[in-house]
């Protein structure tokens, strides 16, 4: 033992003989810093951004919380950070993980991109990788991720250990927060600045409705009559502040137009086989009992996919024998309106591609429907389309401001005939959950390419009509699982599917996972559930029992199942059934339902 000290006083001497190098290596270990935000997830997901994941207690590398995501289909449960770095300078990353096919990596470097994976951790095992930033880097993304199908990967403890890009603390909560002007739809919200902050962002009810550069939001699509509770947070590049205390607001009653011209509080809509004969049997117009309150007419085709010109030639005698003249069709269509009743024409269907690629096929489109509806006297129009009517050109990534000729060229046609046919024009649509709640995870062809462009393709279309918009109401049927807002996936079947997809509509939602691009949610006023009125119309037909839960989580917030929606709407429009045909065949049990429930 005392053979050491002679050492120890060489080392001391040394060091003292040469401080620069003892300064060095004290400035080297004092600049390196985690620059990840919340990589132990005992935050929840806040700082990252993922799809298909949530936060569990066990198990659990560190701490009290870890991460769990679930590849499904085509998603790999990809979570990813962005965070600030410094220019030219080498930077490890690290994280504890447990699973088959795990991978963690860095993008953006500005020199050579990096990941590293294990194909199987029974238990926890630490991935690291290095890199070196490149002279204008300022910005990289970390990300962890599984492999599609091979189920369920944990990650834990992720750090980036490198100099600090400069803020390495969130900033403090917003003080202030103020409701200003109130209406039947909107709240007005300011708060007082936060030192450090670069954004803030609106949670209503809960949950995250918007993100602004500001210190104040209007906050719109809201019911009348309806308490809303708001709060704020504020962030930077370090990650999100805790929420500001809560300030509620009340809507005012309103005029009870709201966009909605003749319809009741709650209506049933359905859909009317006017052109095709299936299982179900043709019935007249007529013959439809008093009880639906939107009537369309299915369909209205185009002579090809990219023509714009549609036709409507109604079923022929030789294929339903006992279909009703055009005489007796016209003059029922009156007794319908007369009886305060809307009758649509709708466009498209599950055979009627309609792409609008050019003006010349907008024109058409325009000048075609408007021969429909003004031949038979009609209420308005209903958008179904279906298949490969509506994809997103690659670089068409914000769907505020879409760029994919057959989106603008629909928005065009649509604004157009609602402007030729005043406020009392109908306009209505019915897309399949693909191409709207789909969008929470995934817009068009992705940042990286190769997914589905149709993906998310009715989001910009609603978006800019939603103002002009009467009704959305999404088929929640015929669909593979989709995932709600509380990151898990939801499948067809029962009530929580049609609560799940709902809610979605009505509290707005992140696009693709970005908090920063958020679609604002719908007036509850514009929204109906989309069902099968029995077992042979549709994939996803619900019993009444599970109709009945689904409306009175929705309007009551009781009776619900696992799913936790962000409000309550007692203003939700109704519902919407494919197809007034195939409820009659089942004996009317869907129009039935509705009647016991909304009297």
């Amino acid at each position: 033992m005392e053979r050491s000290r002679p050492l120890v006083a060489l080392l001391a001497v040394l060091a003292l003989a040469l401080p620069g190098i003892t300064a060095l290596s004290s400035a080297a270990r004092a600049a390196d810093a985690d620059v990840a935000v919340n990589g132990g997830f005992e935050s929840g997901l806040s700082g990252w951004t993922c799809t298909a994941a949530t936060t569990v207690g066990s198990p659990v590398h560190s701490g009290g919380s870890a991460l769990r995501a679930t590849p499904a289909g085509s998603d790999n449960a990809q979570c990813t950070q962005t965070v600030t770095v410094q220019p030219n300078s080498p930077y490890t990353l690290s994280g504890y993980v447990r699973g088959s096919y795990v991978y963690l990596g860095a993008t953006g470097t500005g020199t050579t991109d990096v990941s590293t994976w294990t194909p199987s951790a029974p238990d926890w095992q630490k991935l690291t990788t290095t890199f070196t930033t490149g002279p204008g880097t300022t910005k990289v993304t970390i990300s962890t991720h599984g492999w599609y199908g091979t189920g369920a990967y944990y990650a834990d403890d992720i750090s980036l250990l490198g100099p600090g890009g400069g803020t390495t603390q969130p900033p403090a909560a917003p003080t202030g927060l103020t409701a200003g002007t109130v209406t039947s739809s909107s709240v007005a919200l300011s708060w007082s600045p936060v030192t450090g902050a670069t954004s803030y962002a609106v949670y209503r009810d809960g949950a995250k409705t918007q993100a602004v550069n500001g210190t104040s939001a209007t906050v719109t699509g809201l019911a009348p009559s309806t308490a809303y509770a708001f709060q704020v947070t504020a962030s930077n590049d370090a990650g999100e502040s805790a929420r500001s205390d809560t300030v509620t607001a009340t809507t005012t009653a309103g005029t009870g137009g709201g966009g909605t011209p003749g319809l009741p509080a709650h209506a049933l809509v359905g859909y009317l086989h006017s052109t095709f004969a299936n299982g179900s049997g043709y019935t007249r117009l007529a013959d439809v009992p008093d009880s639906w309150d939107v009537i369309d007419l299915a369909f209205g085709e185009p002579t090809s996919a990219t023509s714009g010109d549609i036709r409507f030639n109604r079923c022929p005698a030789t294929v339903c024998p006992n279909a009703e003249s055009d005489a007796d069709f016209k003059a029922a269509i009156k007794a319908k309106q007369a009886a305060g009743k809307k009758v649509l024409i709708s466009i498209g269907g599950q055979n009627g591609q309609v792409q609008l690629t050019t003006t010349a096929a907008r024109d058409t489109f325009v000048s075609s429907v408007s021969d429909i509806i003004d031949t038979y006297g009609l209420d308005g129009l209903d958008i179904d389309f279906e298949g490969h009517s509506l994809s997103l050109d690659a670089n068409d990534t914000d769907f505020r401001n879409p760029t994919t000729p057959v989106i603008v060229n629909l928005i065009s046609a649509l604004k157009t005939l609602k402007a030729r046919y005043g406020d009392r024009f109908v306009l209505t649509m019915a897309p399949e959950t693909f191409f709207v709640q789909m969008g929470y995870q995934y817009y068009g062809t992705g940042k990286w390419g190769g997914q589905d462009p149709r993906c998310g393709a009715y989001l910009p279309v609603i978006h800019a009509l939603r103002d002009d918009l009467t009704l959305l109401h999404v088929q929640d049927y015929n669909s593979g699982p989709v995932m709600g807002l509380d990151n898990q996936y939801h499948s067809m079947g029962g009530a929580d599917f049609h609560i799940a997809m709902t809610d979605m509509l009505l509290t707005g939602f992140p696009v693709a996972g970005d908090a920063n691009n958020a679609f604002p949610p719908l007036r509850p006023d514009q929204v109906a559930i989309g069902m099968p009125a029995s077992v042979n119309a549709g994939n996803g037909y619900v019993a009444p029992a599970e109709v009945t839960k689904a409306l009175d989580c929705l309007t009551k917030r009781t009776n619900c199942g696992s799913y936790p929606t962000h409000g309550t709407w007692p203003a939700l429009r109704g519902l919407m059934t494919w197809s007034v045909n195939w409820d009659r065949y089942a004996n009317w049990e869907f129009q039935q339902n509705f009647d016991a429930y909304f009297g």
